[in-house]
Parts: C-alpha cells; sequence; structure tokens
C-alpha cells in the first residue's frame, strides 16, 4: 500500500540563466515542475512512499518527465496518451524593480482529458493519504470532474484527502475558483490555503487563526493550514490551534516552497507525529527548498533535523 498518492499535472520548466532575458537566452535549463509532484516528491525524500498519477503524452518531453520523478523516488503511475502535448512553462528571473516572470504554454495538454475511468482510482481507495490542489480543476471542465471523482472516491474508502488551493490568477477569477473549490471541500480532509488566497477568493476575514476556525466551522475539515509567507504557517487540528514560526533563509528560487512545506507535512503526519512536529518539518523544508534551483525540494531529513536543531539551538541561547 502506498503511503501518498497525488494527482495533477506536471510541466516542463525551461528558463534561462539568472537575470537573462528569454529573448536574448542562448540556452534554457529543463526541470520537471508541478505542485502535486513537488508534495510527492518532498514526502518521499523525507521517508514516505509516494506515487504521482496523471496523464502524459507518450513522447520523449512525457517520459522525461515521468523519468524526473522517479530519480527522487516517486512511483509514476501514468496514462500514456497518443494525443495532446506535454506543457511547459518558462521562468525567467530577475531581481528588483523586473522580478519574475513566468510564461505558460500548456493549451492541449494531454493531462487536461484525463478521465476518472482511466486512472488508477483503486490505488487512491488504498492509499493511506490522496492530495491534489485547485490547479488541477482549473485546467479544464474534464479535470474539474476528475478532481471531483478523485476526492469523492478517496473519501469513501476512508482514505485521508488533503488539498491546497493554490489559487492562479492565470487559470481563472476568484469567484469561478471559490465556486468549483468550494464544491469539493465535503471530501477535503486537510486545507492548505495561503493567507492571501484565503481573503481574495475564499472570500475569508480575520487573523489567519479566525480564517482557520472558521473554514473548520463551515466545512468541517479535520485540519486547515493557512501559510503566511514570512510570518510562517498556523493550524488548526482538533480544536487546537498550532504555530509554527518560518525559518530564515537565502532565497535562490522559491517557486514550489509550499510543495516542500506541505510534502514534509504529510511524511511526518504518515509517520505518526503530531501536528506541531509535522509543522516543524515543514518549515524546515521550505527553508531548504528556498535555496535550491529547480520546482523540487532535493532534500535529505538529515538535512532537515539539522536545520531543525540549528533552530533549537537558537531558541534556547
Amino acid at each position: 500500500m502506498t503511503d501518498l498518492v497525488t494527482f495533477g499535472e506536471t510541466m516542463l520548466r525551461l528558463s534561462p540563466p539568472d537575470g537573462e532575458r528569454l529573448e536574448t537566452a542562448d540556452d534554457l535549463e529543463l526541470r520537471a515542475a508541478g505542485a502535486e509532484s513537488n508534495v510527492a516528491v518532498a514526502a518521499s525524500r523525507l521517508g514516505a512512499t509516494a506515487a504521482w498519477t496523471s496523464k502524459l503524452p507518450d513522447s520523449p518531453l512525457g517520459r522525461r518527465v515521468a523519468s524526473s520523478l522517479r530519480q527522487h523516488g516517486v512511483e509514476t503511475d501514468v496514462v500514456w496518451s497518443d494525443d495532446g502535448r506535454q506543457g511547459t512553462y518558462y521562468l525567467e528571473h530577475g531581481g528588483k524593480p523586473r522580478g519574475t516572470n513566468v510564461i505558460y504554454d500548456r493549451a492541449g495538454a494531454a493531462v487536461t482529458t484525463a478521465e476518472s475511468e482511466e486512472l488508477p482510482v483503486e490505488r487512491v481507495r488504498e492509499a493511506d493519504r490522496f492530495h491534489t490542489s485547485g490547479i488541477t480543476p482549473a485546467l479544464s471542465e474534464t479535470l474539474e470532474s476528475t478532481t471531483a471523482d478523485l476526492l469523492a472516491a478517496a473519501r469513501e474508502a476512508g482514505t485521508t484527502t488533503s488539498f491546497d488551493v493554490n489559487y492562479r490568477s492565470k487559470l481563472w477569477d476568484p469567484a469561478e475558483a471559490r465556486e468549483t473549490m468550494e464544491a469539493l471541500f465535503p471530501d477535503v480532509d486537510l486545507l492548505l490555503v495561503a493567507e492571501r488566497d484565503a481573503r481574495d477568493v475564499l472570500g475569508r476575514e480575520g487573523d489567519a487563526a479566525d480564517i482557520a476556525a472558521g473554514l473548520v466551522e463551515e466545512f468541517d475539515f479535520r485540519t486547515v493550514i493557512v501559510t503566511r509567507g514570512e510570518d510562517g504557517a498556523l493550524a488548526r487540528h482538533g480544536g487546537e490551534v498550532y504555530e509554527q514560526s518560518a525559518i530564515e533563509t537565502d532565497t535562490l528560487d522559491p517557486i514550489g516552497t509550499g510543495d516542500a512545506f506541505l510534502g514534509a507535512f504529510l511524511a511526518r503526519r504518515l509517520a505518526g507525529d503530531g501536528v506541531a512536529t509535522a509543522l516543524e518539518y515543514g518549515s524546515a523544508t521550505a527553508a531548504l527548498k528556498r535555496t535550491i534551483p529547480g520546482d523540487v525540494a532535493v532534500v535529505t531529513r538529515e538535512e532537515v533535523e539539522s536545520v531543525l536543531a540549528e533552530e533549537g539551538d537558537e531558541i534556547s541561547r
């Protein structure tokens, strides 16, 4: 039995050297990148058995995605398609005032046609946990239905489900996102939401504690985690509130930080740790991810625990 199964799109990310413009770059770095697969990688690298399921084109680019995830210990349970293409995105890093620019090229991707009947639903049912995000139902009407089907199947089988709001303004507007995601919430056990998305997309008010309490009360989530950037994260679980500070870090590449946080959190919960300890691991893994280029947290449990030990030493001084 697999500890964690995730479902969603994984693209290929192409990036010029830091500071270089896409229109003048001669070289592009190629990496696999996807919110749900990033979660699976972080969980796998911290000791969980993790699988990612999706639909990919039967092409060199599709096979590159699968092999990139397998090298981190993630099992890929893929529907291979002769139709559709491999989605890509281009990331142009720039400092102030230019900032970082993301250009998506994902229209016609094979994953947008993925239906629950062709996916490994039984594996989802047999897993301890199933995870997806708000990016997936935003990609097509088919994926909206498939996401709902998989969450419902997991819930019916007793599999614990998690969902990251992960709002993307380039995919849909807040009103559409809220309507679609709130229809999924009855089948979600753990909700992760950035504080800004809770306000701007879900229409929540108050501080992070108020947001978490309101979401638990309205949708009966077992756990709500509200991430607050530099201010860390707050979780509500079992009537208790847990706060976790962010860990100071140099930032070489912030993409995938939230995925690393959640993957580590899920791995430690699967290992039997309480919410407070899982939050600590999530925070340390997120800090490490920001020092690593690409979307995935290429870390070890020993490195994460070393960061936690250093934080403990700082607190005790």
